[in-house]
């Protein structure tokens, strides 16, 4: 649920987007083990954990507009709704490091910067109000691609499927690099627009 602005009026917890949030956290273990069976081997697992994460990026998506549309922020919704991004995303990329998919050195500095973001986030919510940046958005999308294209059985294809297997496998790393570094410029502009509120408030 992107780019809700916490100073909207908040109402019940019990209404259809924080469901969906809830269930995105449900899907995250379920994803992870469908991801790790016979240690990433498996074409028939690994696709369904393909479609458990696209599932859960289209339930971001459609809870966030929902809440939007009809106002339905709360302070779950809140909390859990970043917990849920990550969540999943985490997994993702732990998951796919755990096969050799993606570099282990990638994944720690991805999940630091997202945790601490998100901590930060949470921390200073009634106090700042850090309107999400265009940055950030296409960080999301291009995370949603990368991981949501790794986690595809890309190199256990055999026969006709071997060689696209191998392209969309590469198409995927590039995307996962284009992730990285808005991974990392978005951080820095958030923690930078902190400080700046931060010292306007102050100076104020």
């Amino acid at each position: 649920m992107s780019a809700v602005d916490p100073q909207m009026s908040t109402g019940s917890n019990w209404n259809l987007p924080n469901a969906l949030t809830t269930l995105r956290i449900v899907m995250v273990p379920f994803f992870g083990w469908a991801l790790l069976v016979d240690g990433g081997d498996s074409v028939l697992w690994r696709t369904i954990a393909y479609v458990i994460f696209a599932l859960a990026m289209i339930t971001d998506k459609i809870d966030g507009d929902i809440a939007r549309a009809r106002n339905l922020v709360t302070d779950f919704g809140k909390i859990a709704d970043p917990i849920a991004d990550k969540a999943i995303t985490g997994m993702a990329f732990i998951g796919l490091s755990i096969v050799g998919d993606i570099w282990w050195w990638v994944t720690i500095i991805v999940l630091l910067r997202e945790w601490s973001v998100t901590i930060l986030r949470l921390s200073i919510l009634k106090h700042v109000v850090i309107a999400a940046a265009q940055s950030g958005k296409i960080k999301t999308t291009l995370q949603a691609l990368a991981l949501g294209g790794l986690t595809l059985p890309l190199r256990q294809v055999d026969g006709a499927l071997d060689v696209p297997g191998d392209v969309l496998f590469y198409v995927s790393q590039v995307l996962l690099a284009g992730a990285v570094a808005m991974t990392m410029w978005s951080g820095y502009e958030f923690f930078r627009d902190v400080r700046r509120q931060r010292s306007s408030a102050t100076a104020s």
